[in-house]
Parts: C-alpha cells; structure tokens; sequence
C-alpha cells in the first residue's frame, strides 16, 4: 500500500508552493487507495510555533485533505532520534566539529573552492572536514572548555560500511531522469546530524520519522532531490526500510524564484481573504479538482 506523507516546519504560514507539495501526496495516496500522512517538522523550538501549527491544518482542511490521527510532531520523538544516533556513534561514525560556519567558508576558499563564489554559496559547498582529523584527546579538551560543536557524520567511512546504493525516482530530479539513481554519499559532505542546541536534524529526523511511520513513497520539491542521497544513507546504516521517491516541480514566482514564506501576499490564508476558493487553487496549480 502507498503511504505518502507532508510534512511542513510550522515557521509560516503555508504558501501556493506547500499547496502544491500537500496536493501532489494527497492525490497520489488517494488515487492508488493508499494512506497520507500529516508532520510536523517542529525541531527548531525556536521558530516553530502553535499559532502556525493551527493555520497549517486550517489550510489543509481548506483545501480538502484529510489525513491520519494522530499528527506526529518531530519534537515529541527526541528520543527516537537520539537512538538513531547512538547506533551511529557506536559504528564509529560521528565526530563533533566545533568550526563556525564563517571558519568552514575560510577553509574551503583556502582550498581553491572558487573563492570568488559568494558567502552563500560557500557556506553551501561540502563541508571540508577540518574537524574529522582531530585527535581524541584534542576533542575531549575542546568539549571540555565549553566550546559549542555540532555532530557530523563521517561520509567516507560511511560509505565504505554500506556500500553501493541505489533509490527509486519516480519523478523528476534535477537530471529529468527517473528510475534507479546511483546514491552518491559525498555529494553534500560531512553533514551535521545534531547540534547542542537542537538534538537532531533534518536529514536524520526525516528517515526516522518515514520508517516510523510507514512511508513508502516521498514526494516532494525537485530542490531536495540531493537531499536524498545523505538519507538514502543514513537508511543503509540504520537499517531502515527505504521508501520511493517522486520529486516534482516547484512552484515559482512571475520572476522564477521560489515561493517563500516572508511573501505574504500568497499566502493560502492571503488566497481565500481575497474569494479564492480550494478549486480555484487546484486550477492555478494545474491540478484537477478535488
């Protein structure tokens, strides 16, 4: 049976962009008699809030959808996490870097990285693994000073544990191909997978929460599809199933950048002041009515 999910960080109100995303796994659940699945992505305390929560399940409704009870929020399943860790810190796999995000641009401009490329942009490159190479002794005194660190997973030794890996496109990745996709763990580097601030993030919380949940197809924007393969990864070395993905089409302003949640104006709340009706939305969408 398929099993879709969506799954928005409560940050914002919803744009025409999330209706997009919250339609295409509402359909494809719907019309293949399988399940859809609400999240919430509420890890980061600090932008997350109640009020958002409640104007996401007002939109849902708004526009039809219906899902399973109950929702399950990411910050009442620290512990999961936390278990997903120790199994990979017992495989040898994570070291704590305690570089800032300014010290890591540095580095990799220092390593030839185009340092012409904005600061953006280089914050965006692959970690460079200035940390991996600290001894234990050396890591053990910078913990002990107090001194902030995030817990990274050592790609290479990852990759070399699971070996080859493949996941199943059903949609439409940046390369417009669909089918099998090689996995390609160093494509984004030595990812974070936790800070002290907040015990878990995004890449580990979401395969977590899929195998728990049963998700058996993703589906979401063409701008996470590289995100796939860090988590595609992490399911190997968690010994989590591995669902199907559909990566779609994003839904872009008149100039082509990507919705955001700062634009107010479309809104979904903004859409139905203004008359809209959930059709309406469909239509603007190019999706069929509900």
């Amino acid at each position: 049976m398929i099993v879709t999910r969506f799954a928005p960080s409560p940050t914002g109100l919803l744009h025409i962009g999330h209706a997009f995303a919250a339609l295409i796994a509402f359909d494809t659940a719907r019309k293949a008699g399988g399940r859809f699945l609400l999240r919430m992505e509420d890890i980061d305390r600090a932008r997350c809030r109640a009020e958002f929560e409640e104007a996401v399940v007002e939109d849902l409704v708004w526009l039809g959808l219906e899902w399973e009870r109950p929702v399950r929020r990411q910050s009442e399943h620290f512990e999961d996490y936390s278990e997903a860790l120790e199994i990979l810190d017992e495989q040898g796999l994570l070291y704590p870097c305690f570089c800032t995000r300014k010290e890591i641009a540095n580095e990799i401009a220092r390593a030839g990285e185009a340092p012409h490329l904005s600061r953006q942009r280089l914050e965006g490159l692959a970690y460079p693994g200035t940390c991996r190479s600290l001894s234990r002794a050396q890591r053990q005194k910078r913990a002990a000073s107090g001194a902030p660190y995030a817990l990274r997973i050592d790609i290479e030794k990852a990759s070399s544990i699971v070996g080859p890996l493949t996941f199943q496109e059903g949609g439409h990745g940046p390369n417009r191909e669909t089918g099998y996709q090689r996995v390609q763990p160093k494509l984004l580097g030595d990812v974070v997978l936790a800070r002290k601030e907040m015990p878990t993030s995004y890449h580990l919380a979401v395969v977590v929460d899929d195998a728990r949940q049963g998700v058996t197809l993703v589906t979401r924007g063409a701008d996470l599809f590289h995100a796939t393969h860090i988590q595609r990864l992490l399911q190997g070395l968690l010994d989590l199933p591995e669902p199907a993905y559909a990566h779609h089409r994003l839904i872009a302003d008149p100039t082509g950048q990507k919705f955001s949640k700062r634009n107010q104006s479309i809104t979904l709340r903004a859409l139905r002041e203004k008359g809209l009706s959930a059709n309406d939305i469909r239509s603007r969408l190019g999706l069929a009515s509900g």
